[in-house]
């Protein structure tokens, strides 16, 4: 239930994790430092969580969503590219790997538990078939257009593109997904509003202004600190998954999975709320911004450098791509969602998970 307090340990959590990552120098790598680190990052997940729904309740549909999916967003595209300019060679596929990974996580994942978790509460949930359909076209042209064509250009070999190819990807990305935050926000803004629900907090008082500030400042808080904190702790996420002898893409499958657990769970708690409409939201504009942001910044980034970058997947991710794109479609295209539609989607996920550790 949304109201005017905010929970103490929404702010108490936050700044626990500031004030282990102030004195990270002096801990090291300690194991109890580094579960401390790994308790915190999980708790200020949560309280980014409660301030994204504060702001969304300000602010209303569609953009409350879309403040979580941009801020989210800022904060992956950040990360990803502190890995990439330090890591090397190795590293050149970072930005692929995680944004295909936030694309299965999205479209899979967190699609996939909302849909289940609503269907199991309210048998069936219906949502804006319009709005879907937008979402899915623009997601469509932007994956296949950045993470296919680039492996048949002749320019460059196999996944690589052409300094003049990935500006062009680069702008072409950012010009769909510019064209789908007008036609959610502005032009055609009713394709992705909430109907039916029967959530209370829907019909709640909004939040006041005082308390609506501070949740964006203590959600941005709450977001770098999280990426922080994922800093920290990934040299022991690359060691373990080194130590496993898992291929080096389930690192951007974790780093996904950390920058987009907040959407996740807020995704997840709006379908438990009959608002599935806000979960959809949620999952397609998260994977619409981690593609349609993230492209255009390392394009540009590595344009500028002169540095050569990675974008093609391979044959095997690419299956699963077009795999979500049409279960995705199949699955959206009569406005009604059932449990079947999540364990579908639950299924994908699951055989990406194991196939990503077990290629």
């Amino acid at each position: 239930m949304i109201d005017n307090t905010i929970p103490r340990w929404t702010i108490v959590t936050p700044v626990l994790a500031w004030a282990a990552i102030a004195t990270s120098s002096a801990a090291g790598g300690q194991a109890f430092y580094l579960v401390l680190l790994a308790v915190l990052l999980a708790g200020t997940v949560f309280a980014a969580v409660h301030h994204a729904e504060v702001v969304a309740h300000k602010v209303g549909e569609p953009f409350g969503t879309l403040i979580l999916a941009l801020a989210v967003t800022v904060i992956e595209v950040a990360l990803i590219i502190s890995f990439m300019l330090g890591g090397g060679e190795e590293k050149l596929a970072l930005a692929r790997d995680t944004i295909f990974s936030a694309i299965m996580i999205t479209c899979n994942g967190i699609l996939g538990i909302c849909l289940l978790l609503g269907g199991l509460r309210h048998r069936e949930q219906n949502f804006q078939l319009s709005g879907a359909k937008a979402a899915l076209t623009v997601l469509a042209a932007i994956s296949v257009l950045a993470l296919v064509l680039p492996n048949y250009g002749t320019s460059q070999p196999g996944p690589l593109l052409s300094s003049s190819q990935l500006a062009f990807t680069g702008v072409v990305s950012l010009v769909l997904y510019g064209a789908f935050v007008f036609v959610q926000t502005i032009r055609h803004r009713d394709y992705f509003l909430v109907e039916g629900s029967h959530d209370e907090d829907e019909h709640a008082p909004p939040p006041s202004n005082k308390m609506a500030l501070l949740a964006v400042a203590m959600l941005l808080i709450c977001l770098v600190g999280v990426v922080t904190l994922a800093k920290l702790l990934s040299p022991s996420i690359e060691s373990f998954v080194a130590a496993a002898g898992a291929p080096a893409a389930v690192v951007g499958i974790i780093i996904a999975s950390l920058v987009l657990l907040p959407e996740g769970l807020a995704a997840a708690n709006a379908a438990r709320a009959d608002r599935v409409q806000t979960s959809l939201n949620l999952a397609l504009g998260s994977a619409l911004a981690s593609i349609g942001l993230t492209i255009p910044t390392v394009a540009m980034i590595f344009v500028f450098m002169g540095e050569p970058l990675i974008l093609g997947l391979e044959i095997k991710e690419t299956i699963f791509l077009l795999l979500t794109l049409v279960a995705c479609s199949l699955s959206l295209s009569v406005g009604r969602t059932t449990i079947l539609q999540g364990i579908v989607h639950l299924v994908i996920f699951a055989s990406f998970v194991f196939f990503a550790i077990s290629p």
